[in-house]
Order: structure tokens, then sequence, then C-alpha cells
């Protein structure tokens, strides 16, 4: 007989996945991550995502926009990346993705929409 999933034990693994997908894909793991799932929406926060190359280039108002306009445009391509491995671990899909990045700090914030509550996926 096995246990089903807490809501703690899918946040932890969303934020498993999301480090690996960060590590793979954009090459740099973030220091910290935290997902939490709230209704029919996973937020996922991210700590020190920026290398020391993107931490110079935003000291100044042109560096500051190319940086987020690159990770804004990478996460984009990777969106159905990030759609299936969401749906992997919870077993619902994505109505929509956001996405911010604050360079002064070096947090991004994803927040997946699903397409339903996640507490009426049992139902």
């Amino acid at each position: 007989m096995t246990k089903e999933k807490t809501k703690g034990m899918i946040e932890a693994e969303i934020c498993e996945a999301v480090i690996r997908f960060e590590k793979e894909y954009m090459g740099r793991g973030p220091s910290d991550a935290r997902a939490y799932i709230i209704d029919d929406m996973i937020l996922v926060r991210l700590k020190g995502i920026l290398t020391k190359g993107e931490e110079q280039l935003s000291r100044n108002d042109e560096g500051f926009l190319l940086v987020k306009a690159l990770r804004t445009r990478l996460l984009e391509n990777a969106k159905p990346l990030l759609e299936a491995i969401i749906y992997d671990v919870t077993g619902l899909k994505i109505r929509s993705l956001h996405t911010d990045i604050s360079t002064s700090t070096g947090e991004r914030i994803i927040l997946f929409i699903l397409e339903k509550n996640f507490d009426d996926k049992k139902k």
C-alpha cells in the first residue's frame, strides 16, 4: 500500500524539479527555492539565480533590461519543459505561466496557473 503524497511533499518535489531544470537548462541553479500550492496556482520563488556576470551587467539601466529580457526569453522558450515538470509532479495541466525576475535581489518568481484547483484533482 502506497501512502498518498501530502501537499508539502508535492511542493518539495516541485522545488527539486525546478532546481534541476534551472541547472540543466539555464546553466545554474538557485541558492534557495520554495514552492507554494494555493488553490489553482503554484508559486515558485527562486533565490540567488543570477550569475556573477549578470549581477555586474545589472548595475546600469541598459544591462538591467538586457538581463531581464534574456532571462524572460529563455524561460518562455522552455515553457513546454516547465509545463511537463508540473504535470509530472501534480498530474495537472497548466493554463498559463507568469514570471518576473529581480536583478537587484537575484530572485525569480514563477507562477503557474493550473487548469483546476489542486484540491479538486482527487474528485
